[in-house]
């Protein structure tokens, strides 16, 4: 199997189906032994205060979330669609934490722990106010509300202000994106968490194509060949290989955001994340912006 064909199976893979978290955060231990097979469940319960017991494939989390950090004694428990059971009877969990639809069917996880799901997308484009609500609940299950009030009202206090510093970018497009090898790249619009946020923040989005249930689209990168007046920001996951030979291209080389100079690689940022995506996402899109 080549490398373009791992990347774009490792894109589909990765689809659902920082500092801002609490310096100070409940270890998992006692009631709070919880596994979370899923990142956006384990972004909520770090931006309760509380740490995992374990998460599954902590070092793709590294690549393509990176923040928050996981705590170095964090317990893998494999791939997010094949955990080790086994493993995870052992660890005796109170609360396995899952996304909805994606991994173990929930009769498997039911015999070692009660479970709990959460969806990205309910279906109405709205990401960022799934994740509200899915901190709130979750928050309910493990006796954090007032940790999940606070962290919403920080939210809330972060967009207005990031509105206010960003209101000169408002009228110029921008075009988010990540790069899955030298000749195809993700585009995000419609549905996703990154257009909800931007939203709140009055910013346009450049790509108006089409999307999937999640807000991204595997695209060719001839198809960026139209967008000109516009900045595009590309999240890096660990690809300067592909990077640096799609540089090489005639074809990169001649996009108008290129040749203007408007092309910048940032932090990686997890497109499908919850509350602290959201929030990691404002920073390095306000530091890229202001870059220029």
């Amino acid at each position: 199997m080549d490398i373009t064909r791992r990347r774009l199976l490792a894109a589909l893979a990765l689809s659902p189906l920082l500092s801002a978290w609490p310096q100070r955060a409940a270890l998992a231990s006692g009631q709070q032994r919880i596994i979370a097979l899923e990142w956006l469940p384990t972004e909520l319960l770090l931006a309760l205060g509380v740490m995992p017991l374990a998460v599954a494939d902590t070092r793709n989390y590294n690549v393509w979330v990176g923040e928050p950090p996981l705590p170095p004694h964090t317990i893998d428990v494999g791939l997010r669609t094949e955990p080790n059971l086994e493993l995870m009877t052992q660890l005796r969990p109170s609360l396995i934490l899952c996304s909805n639809g994606y991994g173990p069917p929930p009769e498997k996880l039911q015999r070692i722990a009660p479970i709990m799901g959460f969806d990205l997308n309910r279906g109405d484009g709205k990401p960022l106010s799934a994740a509200r609500d899915s901190l709130r609940a979750l928050a309910t299950r493990i006796g954090r509300e007032a940790e999940a009030e606070a962290h919403l009202q920080m939210l809330d206090r972060e967009l207005a202000a990031a509105r206010q510093r960003l209101a000169p970018y408002a009228q110029r497009p921008i075009l988010l994106m990540s790069l899955m090898d030298s000749r195809h790249a993700l585009a995000f619009g419609s549905n996703s968490l990154f257009l909800e946020v931007m939203q709140h923040l009055g910013l346009t989005n450049a790509w108006q194509g089409e999307t999937n249930f999640w807000g991204s689209a595997v695209i060719g990168i001839e198809r960026l060949a139209h967008l000109r007046d516009v900045e595009a920001i590309c999240f890096d996951h660990d690809n300067d290989a592909d990077m640096a030979q799609l540089s090489r291209s005639p074809l990169w080389q001649a996009l108008p955001f290129v040749r203007a100079g408007r092309f910048q690689r940032v932090p990686a940022v997890w497109y499908y994340g919850a509350t602290l995506s959201a929030l990691h996402f404002v920073r390095v899109l306000e530091r890229a912006l202001e870059t220029r």
